[in-house]
Order: structure tokens, then sequence, then C-alpha cells
């Protein structure tokens, strides 16, 4: 019991200097581990941006528009996404299958918000790749649309930006649209993705 409760005291000190600096303050001086065990109890509790993600829960149908090069026309598609929530409300799970670029494929998310950092993160992996992609951003005002950027390695050098917004435009509806920029070049859309309940 001893050694946990030590244990739990140096992790708590050790996450003061993190807690401290994304609040703007210089950690002068390690938190009381009491105070920090409090911290840490408060922003592990989901809230309200954790139940929107909770409502997005179930069985979905997904039709996509793909954009390979600008100014052409879209490759139409169809698939499924099943949503679930993961640990106790705090983590939304997305399992997608479907076509990305003519050939079959599928992917998970895990879409979490952040409640010390106050930002939703995505991390995305699929069949097409052997990397994580991830996706950082904030919401509007009323939380149905989230804005997320993010960017990836391209095989010839340099890196791609991505911008989406993410759109819950109600219980049967949700939207979510994909922007890429390569290195010196401009923004324009590669994906449209309707997502309605089956």
């Amino acid at each position: 019991m001893r050694y946990l409760q030590l244990t739990l005291m140096s992790l708590c000190i050790m996450l003061a200097a993190p807690v401290a600096m994304a609040k703007g303050k210089k950690a002068e001086k390690p938190m009381d581990p009491q105070a920090m065990m409090e911290v840490y109890t408060k922003l592990a509790a989901p809230g309200e941006q954790h139940k929107q993600l909770a409502s997005l829960a179930g069985s979905w149908t997904t039709k996509t528009k793909e954009w390979m090069e600008p100014n052409k026309p879209p490759v139409e598609s169809t698939g499924s996404a099943e949503m679930k929530i993961l640990l106790d409300g705090r983590f939304l799970q997305q399992e997608l299958t479907g076509q990305m670029m003519g050939q079959p494929f599928s992917g998970i998310e895990i879409t979490a918000y952040d409640n010390l950092l106050k930002r939703y993160v995505t991390s995305w992996m699929s069949t097409m790749g052997t990397g994580i992609f991830t996706m950082e951003g904030t919401a509007s005002t009323d939380g149905k649309t989230i804005t997320l950027k993010g960017q990836h390695a391209e095989p010839g050098g340099g890196y791609m930006k991505h911008r989406a917004i993410w759109k819950i435009v109600d219980s049967n509806t949700q939207t979510f649209d994909m922007y890429g920029t390569h290195p010196g070049g401009k923004e324009w859309k590669m994906m449209e993705m309707t997502y309605t309940p089956k």
C-alpha cells in the first residue's frame, strides 16, 4: 500500500509541470499531490463534448465523393461505419469499411475531446497505409461543427497539409469534408462523406 501511495505521489509530481504549462503558468514548485489528484480526477470526467460523441454511437451508411485531382469529376462510392463509445464514455471509435481510390479498404478512427487541452484529437489508421494520421481542432460555439487540422509525409518528400470539417447536422446526418494542400500548392477539396443511420 505504501509503495502504491509513493508511486501515485511521484506520478502527480511528474505531471504537475505539464498542467501548469498548459495553463500558461511557470511550474515554480510541484503542485501538492492531493491537489494534483483532484485536478486529474476532474479532467478525467466525461463532459458535454463526450456526451455529443456518445450520441453518434450506432450503425451508419456512408456515401463518399473523392477528388483525385482538382477540377476533375469525383469518384463516388458507398460504405458503412460502426461507431461505439470506449472507456466509460471518454472516446468514440469508428470502424469504417468501403472503397478508397477505387480499392476496398477498412479503417479505424479514435476521436477524443481532451479536457485539459480543450480540443478534439483524432487518430486514423487503415489498410491504405502503415502510419497513424492524427488531427486536432476545435468546435463551433454550438459544438456541431468541428474543424480539424493535420499533416502527413508524402513519398516525394515534404508534408501534405489537411483541413477537415466535421458537421453533426442532426441525429440522422453527419458530414465529413477533407481538404488537402501539397507543398507549395493550393488547397483543394479531396473528399466529401455523408453519414446516415442504417
